[in-house]
C-alpha cells in the first residue's frame, strides 16, 4: 500500500501535500496570523522547535500530516492530521484539523477533509476515524456533521489545550458510512 504522506490529492479548489520542513516558515506565519481564529480550540506548533517535533512524529507509521493548499494561489489553507493509527483488529485513528486565517469559512477545509477521508479509508485502509471537539466549537462540529460523523459521547477534561484540561465531544465516522455517503446523490448528503 502506498504511503499517504507521499501522495498529492487534488480537487477543484484545494490540493493536499505532506507537511514538510520546507513548509515550516509558512506554517509558523499562518499560526501567528490565526491566533484569534484558533483561540482556545487548538494549540498548533508555534515555534521552530515545536514544528520540528511535529515533523518527527510524522515520521512514525502511526501519524500522517497533510497541508491543505489552494490550487489557484498555493496558499496554505489549513492542516489535517491523522494520528495514533492503530492496526490489527482496530484499524482506527484520530483526526485533527484546523484552518488558517483568512481561509476559514470558505468551504476549503471541507473539501480538504473530504479528500483526507478518502485517503484514510481507501489508501490507508482505516475502518474508523474519531474527531474530538470542544462543545462550544460550533464551526468544527458543523463541519464534521456535514461530512457524516456521528456524535458518540462526551469526555470531560479530555485534552489539555492552552494549559487547561478541556471537555470534548467525541465524533466518529466509519469507512462503510463514508463510502455509502459518497455514493448517494449530492442533494441527499446536504446537512
Amino acid at each position: 500500500m502506498p504511503r499517504a504522506s507521499r501522495n498529492r490529492v487534488a480537487t477543484a479548489r484545494v490540493r493536499l501535500e505532506p507537511a514538510s520542513a520546507r513548509g515550516q516558515a509558512e506554517f509558523l506565519s499562518a499560526v501567528r496570523r490565526s491566533r484569534r481564529l484558533h483561540g482556545r480550540w487548538v494549540a498548533p506548533p508555534a515555534t521552530a522547535a515545536a514544528y520540528g517535533a511535529y515533523l518527527a512524529r510524522l515520521r512514525r507509521r502511526t501519524h500522517v500530516g497533510l497541508f491543505v493548499r489552494r490550487r489557484d494561489t498555493d496558499a496554505l489553507v489549513g492542516v489535517v492530521n491523522i494520528s495514533e493509527i492503530v492496526r490489527g483488529n482496530f484499524q482506527s485513528a484520530y483526526l485533527g484539523y484546523h484552518a488558517f486565517t483568512p481561509h476559514a469559512g470558505q468551504g476549503l477545509m471541507r473539501e480538504g477533509l473530504a479528500r483526507v477521508l478518502d485517503l484514510a479509508f481507501r489508501q490507508l485502509g482505516l475502518h474508523r476515524l474519531e474527531a474530538n471537539i470542544q462543545p462550544a466549537n460550533t464551526a468544527s462540529i458543523r463541519l464534521v456533521r456535514r461530512l457524516g460523523f456521528r456524535r458518540e459521547g462526551f469526555s470531560p477534561r479530555y485534552l489539555k489545550i492552552a494549559h487547561r484540561w478541556r471537555d470534548h465531544e467525541r465524533w466518529a465516522l466509519l469507512s462503510d458510512d463514508w463510502h455509502h455517503s459518497r455514493q448517494r446523490p449530492r442533494d441527499e448528503t446536504r446537512a
